[in-house]
């Protein structure tokens, strides 16, 4: 692994687990082992590691979403596939760190914002409209609208007015949301092997 890219590795395990506005230059460096001079051979601050780690971040997610799309059998296998992804990321995310980024970080706020609107919109609106003619998304059911519903529900769980880091788990709430929202928009076919995939997991 070249220097810059685990500059961004060591900035992303700490920004997990603290936030962004916690961590400084001299923590990524000492997380690391390395001088902070080594670090602004490559950024000029924490700012610019932010911009490089959201736009790293965001290209790996669209890659992800491309792969269980191309290697899942049908909607159903891309829809669980999905939640899997989404388990691994929001069990590791400190929520404090959405907050770090809206307010002190606007530009990658706004890339983030992007990629919500173009890039998981039109790929869960895609997924619902095969869906429906596979059998397992409801027909009445309007791609575009619930695919930004989708996405809406997922940064209301983000929202400490309503859901305080301190009384609740973050994966709970969207995991919640999730469920309330793969439930409504499915067929009785559909639903059965939602059923089935939590039996197992229950099991497991």
């Amino acid at each position: 692994m070249i220097q810059k890219d685990r500059i961004l590795e060591g900035a992303e395990e700490l920004f997990f687990k603290a936030g962004i506005r916690s961590v400084t230059m001299d923590d990524i460096a000492k997380h690391l082992g390395i001088s902070k001079k080594t670090i602004y051979v490559y950024y000029k601050d924490k700012d610019e590691v932010v911009t490089a780690l959201v736009d790293k971040k965001l290209s790996e997610d669209k890659d992800r979403m491309c792969e269980v799309v191309e290697s899942s059998l049908d909607v159903m296998e891309e829809l669980i596939n999905l939640m899997k992804c989404a388990e691994e990321f929001f069990s590791k995310i400190n929520p404090i760190l959405i907050h770090d980024m809206q307010k002190y970080h606007p530009e990658s706020w706004q890339a983030l914002q992007r990629f919500k609107a173009d890039v998981v919109v039109n790929t869960f609106q895609s997924i619902l409209a095969r869906g429906i003619d596979q059998g397992y998304v409801r027909p009445e059911v309007d791609p575009r609208i619930m695919a930004k519903m989708h996405v809406l529900q997922v940064e209301a769980g983000f929202n400490s007015n309503y859901f305080p880091p301190a009384e609740y788990n973050i994966w709970k709430v969207q995991l919640q949301f999730l469920e309330h929202f793969l439930y409504g928009i499915c067929t009785t076919e559909g639903r059965e092997i939602l059923d089935n995939y939590k039996n197992l997991i229950e099991q497991q």
